[in-house]
């Protein structure tokens, strides 16, 4: 597939006739959860509120909130073909009272219902794991975009309780540029912009957010233009907002970047500042697409559900070594998205272990009410707090470190070699290892997979902080009699 340049489009500064002082910048090119009144956030999950043309109203299906969007043409005669499998499987767990998990489906029936990988950068009709046939609305189709399956690994931390085992799955190494967990989710979101005609798409964050700059890998790479909303200090609104980290990538592939105060946006909110930008684009005649910040809508939300039929499958095809079954699944929540995938996934699939989200933003109210909109809007009839355990993790706040929290990604760097985010998978595990301190005998020989979401470029952001934490070097003292005694043989040439 050939790939379309950037654009080159004379800059429009919006800025100047807007209350909202959102840039239009010249420059070509944190995710968090979005703020939302009850009647924005209903807006979100349900495309209610929002143009008849909006990408939100085609992804949702539930009775009595929006258009009964029925399985998109393709997808049910597939779905129907496993119908019966699902039955008798979800019969079976139910007589079993899911003794072994992991260990109830032969390896036969997992890859009877496995999704087919296609080609890099290819487009391909999507058939949902058998024990989700019935969530609604199916995705027709995705891209493949990401590096699937992730590994999954032991990882041999230190002072854990007695007998509790740590494994490691590697969605920092998805692919797309460091893209991490996003990429599961913009397979879904993207072959919906595709569907539906879009040119471009727009997606909101913080200034260093991974979703936005895997949102501009992936648009480009399917020849669409990428326009970024991201969220800055208020001193800092008004200049360039430089070439570090994940700013750098987006600013490399082209990406179009607005910059927004955080005021504005905790005043405004995400679903407000993305309807105006979609006002703009569709008045120059574009055809944009919203994706909401994090991909995490009830779309989005299929990257994860898939994502657990992979762990299901690498358990049972014996892919962990050592290993068949998960007692717990721990991760990062910042949005939403992949914390109701894996809820949603673990819950109906074998797998069965018990999901602790960490919340690097907000309070666990408020995302057990996101995530339950998320799972509402795939009808799948469930509680979210039944199937997840949200913690606080926040700490100083989203993308605020203290001491601690970048001493423990430091320490884990050194001891394991596996580097974390501190915005993200950094809090994540500072939070699951405060548990396991305070209330030991809760995971005592407890099986454990920590999801690693990625997020390394955020790192640069906090370059300074990380600095008096590493101090491992100094300069190599070479004797007076070496320097002129040498055989010259390690000059450079």
């Amino acid at each position: 597939m050939a790939l379309m340049p950037p654009s080159l489009s004379p800059v429009a500064d919006l800025s100047r006739s807007s209350p909202l002082s959102l840039h239009f910048s010249s420059i070509s090119g944190g995710n968090s959860a979005p703020s939302a009144s009850p009647e924005q956030f209903s807006s979100l999950v349900w495309g209610s509120k929002l143009p008849s043309s909006s990408p939100f109203r085609s992804q949702f299906s539930v009775a009595g909130r929006g258009s009964d969007i029925p399985h998109r043409a393709g997808t049910s005669v597939q779905a129907a073909q496993h119908w019966s499998f699902h039955k008798e499987s979800r019969e079976r767990r139910g007589a079993e009272a899911m003794g072994s998990r992991a260990g109830v489906l032969e390896t036969e029936e997992l890859e009877e219902v496995s999704m087919e990988r296609q080609p890099m950068l290819s487009k391909a009709p999507y058939v949902p794991p058998s024990w989700a046939t019935h969530l609604h609305a199916i995705p027709s189709h995705f891209y493949s975009l990401a590096q699937l399956p992730t590994p999954i690994h032991r990882w041999k931390l230190p002072r854990l309780p007695n007998g509790t085992e740590i494994f490691l799955k590697r969605d920092d190494l998805s692919g797309m540029q460091l893209s991490g967990n996003k990429i599961r989710k913009l397979e879904f979101l993207l072959a919906d912009a595709k569907a539906q005609g879009a040119d471009c798409v727009i997606t909101i964050g913080g200034i260093q957010s991974n979703h936005c700059r895997a949102t501009a890998i992936a648009a480009r790479y399917l020849n669409m233009d990428c326009y970024l909303i991201l969220r800055t200090n208020r001193t800092l609104v008004n200049e360039d907002p430089g070439l570090m980290g994940n700013l750098l990538v987006e600013r490399l592939v082209g990406a179009h970047v607005e910059l927004v105060s955080k005021e504005e946006y905790i005043q405004l909110g995400s679903i407000v500042l993305g309807d105006l930008m979609l006002e703009k684009l569709r008045a120059k005649g574009r055809n944009p697409y919203l994706i909401p910040v994090g991909g995490s809508n009830s779309l989005g939300t299929w990257g994860y559900v898939e994502a657990v039929r992979e762990i299901e499958q690498q358990l049972v095809q014996g892919k962990v070594e050592g290993i068949s079954a998960f007692d717990d699944i721990v991760m990062a929540c910042g949005s939403g998205g992949t914390t109701a995938g894996l809820a949603l996934g673990s819950h109906l699939s074998t797998i069965r272990a018990k999901v602790h989200a960490y919340a690097v933003c907000d309070d666990p109210e408020y995302f057990y009410d996101y995530v339950q909109g998320l799972l509402d809007g795939l009808n799948a009839g469930v509680n979210s707090r039944d199937i997840v355990q949200v913690v606080n993790a926040k700490g100083l706040g989203y993308a605020l470190s203290t001491t601690e929290e970048l001493k423990l990604v430091q320490e884990v760097s050194e001891l394991t070699g596996v580097i974390l985010d501190p915005v993200y998978s950094g809090k994540a595990l500072n939070g699951m290892l405060k548990d396991m301190t305070e209330n030991p005998a809760v995971w005592e020989g407890r099986k454990v997979l920590f999801i690693h979401t990625g997020g390394l470029l955020g790192m640069y952001d906090k370059v300074n902080q990380l600095g008096p934490l590493i101090s491992n070097w100094e300069r190599l003292r070479i004797p007076e009699s070496f320097l002129k005694n040498g055989d010259g043989c390690g000059k450079m040439f």
